[in-house]
Parts: C-alpha cells; structure tokens; sequence
C-alpha cells in the first residue's frame, strides 16, 4: 500500500437502510492518533440528499464522479431487489474494477455487483434468505451460504446485516494488518473475528404435515419418539404397508428417505434444547435418539457449520451443564 490515505467510495441510494450505511461508515471513518486510516466520501448518483427507510436524511459528499479517485466503492445493501443499478452506477463500478479498485456489496448489495455482472464465474455471498431468487437471477454466480463475507478478484460480498461489519474488517487487515483492526474492533466493541459462519443462522423448517394423511399420523408418532430407535420394517408395520410401498409413500410425502428426515428432526430438536436448557450435550444427544454424543456432534458440525457447544454459546439462554 502507498503512503496515501486510501479513498472509500461509499455509495448510497434511494430509500437506504440507516443500519447497513451506518456499519461501513463507522468502521472506515475510525482514525488513528495521527491520522486518518480512510478517506471517506459519502457518493450518490447526482448527489442529491438521500432519506433513509424512515426520518434519517444524508447529505452526499458528491456525486459518482468521486469513485473515479476511490480504492474501495462499497453498496451497502440495495433497496430493490428486483431494480438493476443505474447506468452510471453500473459504470462507475465496473471502471473502478478495470483499475483495480476494490469493489464491495454488502448483504444485498451483492445484488448490485451481479446486475453489473462483476460477480460472473466469481464466488459471492449474501443474505441467506436470499439464496433461491439470486441462484435464479444470476446462475454464472457461486453462491457461498456459510460465509460471513467472500473475495473474489478484487470484489467483496458480505452475508447480512452484522456481517457487513466482518466485511469491513476484512477490508482493513487487508491495507492496515490484525493490530489495527483489532484496534477498530475493540473500539467498536465487536470480535474482531468471527468464527463460524451464517449457516448456522439459516431457518431450515420442516413441513409439519404432507398431503398423505397416513403419513402425517406417523410424522406425530415419530416425533413424539425421537429418542427411539425406528426401523423401515417396524413402521412399514405400523402404516399396514409393504415395506416398498412404504418407503415409496414416505419420500414421495416428505421429500426425504426416512433416516435424512429422522436426521433433520432430531437436529431440529437438538437446536431447541440447546437453546432453551442447561441439559448436557449427552443427555440432549440420548433424548433426541443419536446412539452416541459422538455421532450427535458429528451429525450436528455437518448440519449446522458449528458444534452443539458453540451454538448454545450463540443462541442460548442460559450456560451449558459441565
């Protein structure tokens, strides 16, 4: 990095989330005792005053004629999903690429990057809920739904909301090193690194019923009895069926074969009572049916990107039982 103090583009747009401007905002406006580490200029297309979701009104530095200067541009979310970036914002990013400026979408602001087409065949990440409708918008796009934040190539994308501020870290070890980001971090009171990543974050519901009423008597049964071992044979049994028609009955209801659907309920299950008791992570692993605390762990890291220990740190209400 030169002796200069590197320009951060920050770009707003109509109808701004106050949260996703403010997270950047305060991470590349911290300064050191001598100076500042950023240059940091609020950028809209036409420089008007911008308000925010609700009362909040920002006034621009200037118009996109300052990332022309800028090392870092940075979209801090988006306001419509389904509206392509302006022309000239779409330029603007894509000139500061080709001279090889950083170029950052935070949470949806991803979206702005691939409506420029900066994340084509590139790795990228945002919110989680919006994996379906951008995998359909934008398939030369590979999608990273466990991270907190990608770079690929000089372009950044961020998970939402509080990941935008791993982001921004990210962004200063990279021109500053871990001592001052760790720094800002300690200022901002925040981790300085995260581990884990939002997968462990995403709602993954099971459908509580199907349309097969036959079925859905068994699905009451099964969880009513997680903790028991259950076998084809025994609950082709218990639903008068052959032990095929069965299992052709079972996933053609639930999507899933009888040992992934028992799987995800027993982690689901497993999920609430880590977050809602002090019960050990044996006891949770023999009431929720894993044969072993190991297995359970092993089942749980797969599914969940984190160990029981760690989601209960993070979700849970009360401290874990020794």
């Amino acid at each position: 990095m030169s002796d200069a103090v590197p320009v951060v583009a920050l770009i707003t747009y109509p109808r701004f989330s106050p949260f996703h401007f403010a997270v950047p905002y305060l991470v590349f406006s911290a300064e050191l005792p001598t100076q500042p580490l950023f240059d940091l200029k609020i950028v809209s297309s036409g420089a008007p005053s911008l308000v925010a979701e609700r009362a909040l009104t920002v006034q621009p530095d200037g118009g996109l004629e300052l990332t022309k200067t800028a090392d870092i541009l940075i979209v801090p979310g988006w306001h419509d999903l389904n509206e392509p970036p302006a022309p000239d914002l779409t330029e603007a990013l894509l000139s500061a690429h080709a001279r090889g400026a950083h170029v950052v979408g935070l949470c949806y602001g991803a979206y702005v990057l691939a409506y420029a087409g900066l994340l084509d065949g590139k790795r990228a990440s945002t919110h989680w809920m919006a994996e379906p409708d951008f995998s359909q918008r934008f398939p030369n796009v590979t999608l990273d739904m466990n991270a907190l934040y990608v770079e690929d190539n000089r372009v950044i994308t961020s998970a939402g909301t509080g990941a935008g501020l791993d982001c921004s870290l990210h962004i200063v070890r990279e021109y500053y090193g871990h001592q001052i980001a760790n720094k800002i971090a300690r200022t901002l009171v925040i981790p300085p690194h995260r581990e884990g990543g939002q997968a462990q974050f995403i709602e993954q519901p099971i459908a509580s019923s199907t349309q097969d009423a036959q079925i859905n008597l068994l699905l009451d049964y099964l969880r009513e009895n997680l903790a028991r071992p259950h076998s084809i044979d025994e609950l082709a049994k218990r639903t008068t069926m052959s032990r095929r028609t069965f299992t052709r009955h079972f996933l053609k209801a639930t999507g899933l074969p009888l040992g992934d659907w028992l799987v995800n309920e027993r982690l689901q299950r497993a999920r609430e009572l880590l977050e809602t008791t002090s019960l050990s992570i044996d006891k949770i692993a023999e009431l929720t049916g894993f044969q072993t605390s190991v297995s359970f762990r092993q089942h749980f890291k797969k599914k969940c990107q984190i160990s029981p220990r760690g989601w209960r740190q993070v979700f849970g209400k009360s401290r874990a039982a020794k």
